[in-house]
């Protein structure tokens, strides 16, 4: 599968970039402040700060509106954002350093999108979905500095989401250590399951997040 036939297909199941579009100039800047915020702070925004974007009485409706497009993850009971795709507080197997922070991203393709996505340096630490090996990755921005080890694959189960894809489809987005290990866990379901170096998978990220920051629409 080609890079713009991924993002397409991934657009079509989980169209977040339509979503936003849909969203009001103050709604779409909470969004993108939102997002900001989990990579330069480790934290989603107070209410006040979010109240900057919309006006106090209509922070929390606008969290529920981000949270009902699952444009944002929310917490249980529905108050407070944990997550913005690609990025969460929530503990997940893909561990993100960035400057001294750690957070979290949903899923193996969401996790190389950040460096590019926020022109930042990460350091992914996660593990082979197959064998449980560890996977140390090293960003600049789109730029591999080190990865360990140099044959990671990413793993992408195509399915709808079910509820917040965070919790559903993302988990079947996965690293692997090899292309032996990928080729073992694609089988013969190559319609379903698709399979990426590292390098096409961080082309496919940017392809699929970096349009969120737009300002324009």
């Amino acid at each position: 599968m080609n890079i713009q036939s991924a993002v397409d297909r991934l657009n079509s199941q989980l169209p977040l970039k339509a979503r936003q579009d849909q969203l009001s100039p103050a709604l779409k800047k909470l969004h993108q402040a939102i997002l900001l915020s989990l990579v330069t702070q480790g934290t989603p925004p107070t209410h006040e700060e979010m109240a900057e974007h919309v006006g106090t009485a209509q922070a929390a409706a606008a969290l529920q509106t981000l949270g009902t497009e699952d444009l944002v993850v929310l917490n249980a009971a529905g108050t407070d954002a944990v997550g913005a795709y690609p990025i969460t507080t929530e503990a997940t197997p893909h561990q993100l350093n960035i400057d001294s922070r750690t957070i979290y991203a949903m899923c193996a393709l969401d996790a190389v999108s950040v460096a590019p996505m926020f022109a930042t340096e990460v350091k992914i630490a996660s593990h082979c979905h197959v064998s449980g090996d560890p996977i140390q990755i090293h960003m600049q921005g789109s730029e591999i500095i080190e990865s360990n080890p140099e044959t990671v694959m990413i793993g992408i189960r195509w399915q709808m989401p079910s509820g917040a894809a965070a919790h559903s489809m993302c988990t079947e987005m996965v690293f692997l250590k090899d292309e032996n290990t990928a080729r073992q866990w694609q089988g013969n379901d190559v319609e379903s399951i698709s399979l990426f170096t590292l390098a096409d998978a961080i082309a496919f990220g940017m392809g699929f997040f970096m349009p969120l920051m737009n300002d324009g629409q």
